[in-house]
Order: C-alpha cells, then structure tokens, then sequence
C-alpha cells in the first residue's frame, strides 16, 4: 500500500541535503501502488517527480507538486533461454544499485562489478545510462518495465527501444516524464569477461599482486578507488560526477593538446575524444575549493559539495561559474550531469 503525505522535506532524499518541500509525497511500493495512485486528483493535477535515491539530483526551490519515492523491492536471476553461460536478473526499482551489484558478485554473476558503489537506485539506471571504469549499463541492459503516466498501463522497452547514449536515453529526451520504471532486467555472464582497461584499476591490481582477477577483486578495488575519490553523502552532501566528461571533435582535442600537453582524455571511435571534465576543472583551480556554503570536493574536483547550509541555488551558481570558466580556458562547454529542478 503507498503512502501519501503532505508538505514533506525532501533533504533525507536528495543526496545532496537540500531542505526543500514536496507539496505532496508518495512512496511506491508496488505497480499496482502506482495503478491506484494515478487514479486520484492528487495524481492527475498535479506535476511528477520520480525519486530513487535521489543521488542525481539539485534541487533549487520547493516542488509544488507530487514526489513519487520509487521503493519497489526484489531480486530474482533466471538462466537465460538462448545462451548456457548467460543469466537474467531482474530487479525492482526500489533497489539501492550497489546491493544489486553486490547480490551478483556474490552469485558470480559478471557485469556489473566495473559500476560497484555508483549511487542511486536502479530504476534510474537506464535513464542515466550510468557507468564507470569502461562499463555503462547499456553494455549488460536487457529490458525494463514501466509504467506510462497518460494511461495507467505497463510497457516492456527493449533494448533498442532505449536509444542509449553517454549518459544519455530515451527516458531523458522523446520521453521525459511520461513513464515510471518499475523494475530492469539485466543480461549478465557466468563466465567472466574481466575490464581492467580504465583508470587505475590495473595500477592497483598490479600492487596487490593480483594477476588473474576475479569480478570480485575488481568491485572492490573499483570501490575503493571510488571512496579515495569520492565523498560519502552521509557525511557531506553530493550527487557525486556533476559534469559530464566532454566529448569533442579530434580536430579540436588536438589543438587543445598543443597548448596543454597534459590534458587527460580517451578515444571515442576514429573522430570524437572525450576529455576528463575533472582535470579540466582541477586545471582552473577549483579542485578542494570553498565558496560560501558550497564548493568542489579536495580529492575530485567533478563533485560539487554541500558544506552544510548550502542551497540549491548556491549550488548552481557555483556550477556556472565553473563552466563559465572551463569555457574561457579551454573553449570547451561543460554540461551538467545531475537534473537540476
């Protein structure tokens, strides 16, 4: 059974920590919660929110609408029909990312390990097309369930339906606001394909003197590197990467190169080159900075932090000033990964 409520704060569920109010807030625990929901005038008179966990998201102002907490539980794997060595797991999306990917390593399910201790939930997962260290969920994405605002019933998207891209899906574009997912179905391996390519993955295996690493050797060390880098929510607001890593045209990263020989960047296929948004940023002196309440984090400039009193507003306005400045020094235009409302 949902619960309604009215006038709710929302810092518990910004992982940011931004006291915000929701004008009315419903936690969703099942499909037919939200079948049942989307019947009453609190639904259809209202604007939408979906939250997971909140972990991609600056809020500037209160929301003189309806927020609807995604809680849905439950984990379940199946062998898969057509391949022997492949599994599908299905995962409702209430369930906090990162105990999905531990339940798979456990069960010695690859796939997902390169993406350990990302934030969030996994019904956000395909909207964000979130990935790290090599690894987007594109790459492990088999369908999702959701449920279509305008008319209260269930569509299973395909793989292909999801037009993924960088951080990037249907969900953000010809779609927006107008589905709830409920649940993902992943297509994972039982024989492992290890991805050691990215970051320092291989550095820190090397030092352990891991040559031949299972997927759980390699969820912890990508979780350790994330937690040397990345600050923990609970102890100092954040929504983790703000930007988006910049991709560019080769032509252009090759006349960056020759003034800044340091640049740190990847190939993107033959044309394109994606560049660290991080270094650029460290570059214009920003890494470990305080402004007022907010500020960039000391181990990563990619994250902005919540000193404690920020708003949302101060937030952003210390985001455009780093784009702003990005911009100037390198001619190239960060974009801001979280949603900002």
């Amino acid at each position: 059974m949902y619960l309604l409520k009215e006038n709710i704060s929302l810092q518990p569920y910004n992982t940011f920590g931004i006291d915000v109010i929701a004008r009315f807030f419903a936690e969703i625990f099942t499909e037919e919660d939200l079948r049942e929901l989307s019947l009453l005038p609190v639904f259809t008179e209202n604007r939408l929110l979906v939250l997971g966990g909140g972990s991609n998201m600056l809020f500037t102002k209160d929301y003189e609408g309806l927020v609807l907490k995604l809680s849905i539980p439950g984990i379940s794997a199946a062998r898969s029909a057509e391949n022997e060595d492949q599994v599908m797991v299905t995962a409702g999306a209430g369930i906090v990312w990162n105990d999905l990917v531990n339940y798979c390593v456990e069960q010695d399910f690859a796939g997902l390990e390169n993406m350990s201790l990302i934030p969030g939930t996994v019904g956000a997962s395909p909207i964000q097309n979130i990935g790290a260290y090599g690894v987007e969920l594109k790459d492990v994405f088999e369908s999702c369930r959701a449920f279509e605002i305008a008319t209260g019933t269930i569509r299973k998207f395909e793989f292909a339906d999801c037009h993924f891209a960088y951080r990037d899906s249907i969900f953000k574009n010809e779609l927006k606001g107008q589905y709830v997912i409920t649940e993902v179905t992943f297509r994972l391996n039982t024989q492992a394909r290890i991805n050691t390519q990215y970051g320092a993955i291989q550095a820190v295996l090397a030092d352990r003197g891991i040559r031949r690493p299972t997927i759980a050797d390699i969820s912890k060390v990508v979780s350790e590197i994330r937690v040397s880098k990345l600050p923990d929510p609970s102890t100092i607001g954040n929504a983790g990467s703000f930007f988006k890593n910049p991709v560019i045209e080769k032509a252009q990263y090759e006349s960056i190169l020759k003034t800044f020989p340091d640049l740190i960047s990847y190939p993107v296929g033959k044309e394109k080159v994606k560049l660290a948004a991080g270094w650029l940023i460290e570059s214009c002196g920003f890494k470990g900075i305080a402004e007022g309440n907010t500020g960039t984090w000391k181990n990563q400039a990619l994250v902005l932090v919540n000193h404690g009193q920020a708003t949302g507003a101060e937030v952003y306005s210390f985001s455009e000033k780093i784009i702003d400045t990005v911009e100037a020094k390198f001619g190239v235009k960060l974009e801001r990964e979280v949603n900002i409302l």
